[in-house]
């Protein structure tokens, strides 16, 4: 395999991302440890000075990805296939679709399922005054916003693009291949380096992002059970112990028990749903439910556009700049993932389950847990909204509390911690195998020593940016290293184009389509004036405007 190291330290891996990427992630950490201050005054200042940049960038490139899917999906290119012409899915659709409930759930929903809308029921650009039923609908919107569609069209234009190049293209199932139509051979070189590398990176933010946000979460839930209490050294112990863990299982190959973890999680996760529909205001939740998706998909054009041009506050930075850059840095764990189960599916099927699947159950689970917070909110029944802005870690067990009082509301508050440290233990095993894949070019072979490291190196980055400054940090950290990785996604997404533009029945307007899994039919019309029907030879060389297409042909066929 191209740039993998076939003995050494670095075995199995490219070595000179590898050794870059690890030496950055540790020069951070050392400066983490040792100039907190100062690193805490450069990653703000570093996000304060790009914002006014962000705020517009991140939303139009935010929104032209998502417009860029749903063209995909429904486009001259839809019916070509993450595959062969021939290949059919790997997984039954029912499965595909488990699957990317799996990729759609985890502990940044638990986080900010409550926080979020509570926080914009207290204050939005839209709608002044919380108390008002109308600022109620608007803070769903607002959350549904940041988690819906254009999340998503980012994680599967990702996972599109190593999808393609990797199954249909016989690349490796690596970032740098989307250049290959552009830069051939030579992407093997220094310019594919910069690409994992930057996305590399990014991942390791995204992922550091994420649990330093549950294991925050975490500590509050232990404290509100036990009284514990909440520190830096409790956060920094949670995270040492969560690191090991994690450092564990993958090293010693106990995937079978992660994945039974991540079985156990979805059940859990119903578990807490049906909790909130049998104890808390039923009607309610699902009318909300179906009333924010429509108020969602009626707003959805224009707030994909905001930019807070006629603002000065930090509520644009503070919200859609930091989930735009999340998702960003986040989208090659989840798009590597999605690209994996998704082989043989056509660019229709892809984009349809990819966009519509996670997002539906994405309303769900933030309608029912920020409904609930909002009704009693609304309702006087506890004061969530004040207590989320001293401290947002604590919003989802305050809202357990609103339930039937008794052991419904502990076991309530036990069924959230649980989930939190279980989908902790499974994002950390993700993320060391991720990374060490996007390292590999692919492969799934990986050595002991080097998943130990990355292990390592990601537990050592969420503590230090937890000691750091905590929440801001965090989020300035992600929006920062997304920004490289964003204009890589740009690049990669020319070579995508260009790599359609080849396939032989994507057909121009006006022309007949060939069904992909018939790879020997071409168009009626065509087919005893340009081809042999017996042993499929061009008769003749053409002049015509066609020319690119015949040749294109020819040379699947070849």
């Amino acid at each position: 395999m191209y740039n993998v190291a076939t003995r050494g330290p670095f075995k199995g891996l490219n070595p000179r991302v590898a050794f870059v990427s690890i030496g950055a992630v540790l020069i951070i950490v050392a400066l983490a440890i040792y100039r907190t201050d100062q690193v805490d005054s450069a990653v703000s200042g570093a996000r304060d000075f790009l914002s006014p940049l962000l705020e517009w960038y991140y939303v139009a490139a935010m929104a032209f990805f998502l417009v860029l899917v749903i063209w995909l999906g429904i486009g001259r290119y839809k019916d070509v296939r993450l595959g062969h012409d021939d290949e059919v899915p790997e997984f039954t659709t029912l499965s595909w679709l488990a699957m990317l409930f799996a990729a759609g759930m985890g502990v940044g929903l638990l986080f900010w399922a409550v926080a979020e809308p509570l926080s914009h029921y207290g204050g939005n650009p839209f709608v002044a005054g919380d108390g008002d039923p109308a600022a109620a609908d608007m803070s769903m919107v607002l959350t549904y916003f940041h988690w819906g569609l254009n999340a998503w069209a980012v994680f599967a234009l990702l996972a599109l693009m190593l999808a393609y190049f990797g199954f249909r293209r016989g690349q490796p199932l690596a970032l740098r291949s989307a250049l290959h139509p552009m830069l051939g051979k030579y992407v093997h070189g220094w310019p594919g380096d910069i690409v994992d590398l930057l996305a590399i990176l990014a991942t390791v933010f995204g992922i550091a992002t994420t649990l330093g946000l549950g294991i925050q979460q975490l500590g509050s839930g232990l404290d509100h059970l036990t009284g514990m209490g909440t520190s830096a050294t409790t956060e920094v112990v949670i995270t040492a112990v969560l690191t090991v863990i994690a450092v564990l299982s993958v090293a010693t190959g106990l995937q079978s028990g992660v994945q039974r973890i991540s079985q156990a999680n979805m059940w859990l996760s119903a578990g807490l749903l049906a909790l909130l529909l049998i104890w808390g205001p039923t009607q309610y939740l699902l009318a909300l439910v179906v009333q924010s998706t429509g108020s969602y998909l009626q707003n959805l054009m224009g707030l994909s556009l905001y930019t807070h041009a006629h603002h000065t506050d930090g509520w644009h930075a503070d919200w859609t700049v930091f989930y735009w850059g999340w998702w960003l840095a986040w989208a090659p764990f989840v798009g590597l993932f999605i690209a994996r189960i998704s082989r043989g599916r056509t660019l229709r099927e892809f984009v349809m389950g990819v966009l519509l699947m996670p997002t539906l159950i994405t309303f769900v689970w933030l309608g029912l847990l920020g409904g609930t917070a909002l009704y009693a909110e609304s309702e006087g029944v506890a004061g969530i909204a004040v207590a989320v802005s001293e401290d947002m870690t604590r919003a989802t067990f305050l809202t357990m509390e609103t339930l039937e009082p008794g052991l419904v509301a502990i076991g309530g508050s036990i069924l959230v911690t649980v989930l939190i440290a279980t989908y902790l233990l499974t994002s950390a095993n993700a993320g060391i195998v991720v990374i060490n894949t996007l390292l590999a070019h692919g492969s799934t072979e990986h050595r002991t020593v080097h998943l130990a490291t990355w292990g390592g190196a990601m537990g050592l980055l969420t503590a230090v940016l937890l000691l750091a400054g905590g929440l801001e940090v965090l989020q300035s950290a992600v929006i920062l290293a997304a920004l490289p990785f964003s204009l890589v996604m740009l690049v990669m997404v020319v070579g995508l184009i260009r790599g359609l533009e080849e396939e032989r029945w994507a057909p121009r307007p006006g022309e007949h389509n060939i069904v992909p899994s018939e790879p020997w039919q071409v168009p009626p019309d065509r087919a005893y004036e340009d081809f042999d029907v017996e042993d499929d030879a061009p008769l003749a060389e053409h002049s015509s405007d066609d020319d690119r297409d015949d040749e294109g042909w020819r040379s699947r066929q070849g």
